[in-house]
């Protein structure tokens, strides 16, 4: 399915302002694979799907993930983060995306996770840095974008939520910080 299309058939899942979010991370995407030699087709793909589900029926969700055997501990958090991995079902049944990499670019984009490929890591910078977002420390990160290797950029972004959610005091989900201690002991050799 070409950008257009794809942009087009998730647009009435979504408000105005999730839209241009979108929109926004998948240019990103795009931008941080050609910087970092990465697929940016891929990337335009799983930018632009990574939401499709973020406003979706809670207890349809939560059906999803039951009956598709993901993770259960799921269920016990926000159900926030229950968007991205029903996003990575609905993009293959719905979407017809059978690339595994794609899949799981939006299956963690709100988590992160151990071992994670480029993409799953370019998707999650991506969500982060999109020209639309507003907070704290954006700025700082979008410089780190241009200037840092993409593993180290990868360790400020989980960094960076992690230390949000526990401000806020909110629990943080296990695979952020499996993914925060896989990519710091892989920059340790």
């Amino acid at each position: 399915m070409e950008r257009n299309e794809l942009l087009a058939k998730i647009k009435d899942r979504m408000p105005e302002k999730r839209y241009i979010h979108t929109i926004g991370v998948a240019d990103t995407a795009i931008a941080l694979a050609e910087r970092f030699g990465n697929d940016t087709k891929k990337a335009e793909i799983a930018g632009i799907l990574h939401d499709s589900c973020k406003f979706a029926d809670r207890q349809w969700m939560q059906q999803i993930i039951i009956e598709q055997k993901m993770d259960p501990t799921l269920l016990d958090y926000h159900h926030e983060l229950w968007h991205a991995p029903v996003g990575a079902y609905v993009a293959k049944t719905e979407f017809g995306v059978m690339d595994d990499d794609i899949l799981n670019a939006i299956a963690y984009h709100t988590t992160g996770r151990a071992n994670a490929s480029d993409l799953e890591c370019i998707v999650y910078i991506a969500d982060l840095i999109e020209p639309n977002r507003k907070y704290p420390g954006v700025e700082e990160l979008r410089k780190a974008a241009v200037e840092l290797d993409l593993q180290a950029l990868m360790i400020l972004c989980i960094t960076h939520s992690i230390h949000f959610l526990m401000s806020k005091h909110q629990p943080v989900f296990p695979d952020s910080f499996n993914c925060y201690n896989d990519l710091l002991l892989k920059k340790r050799g």
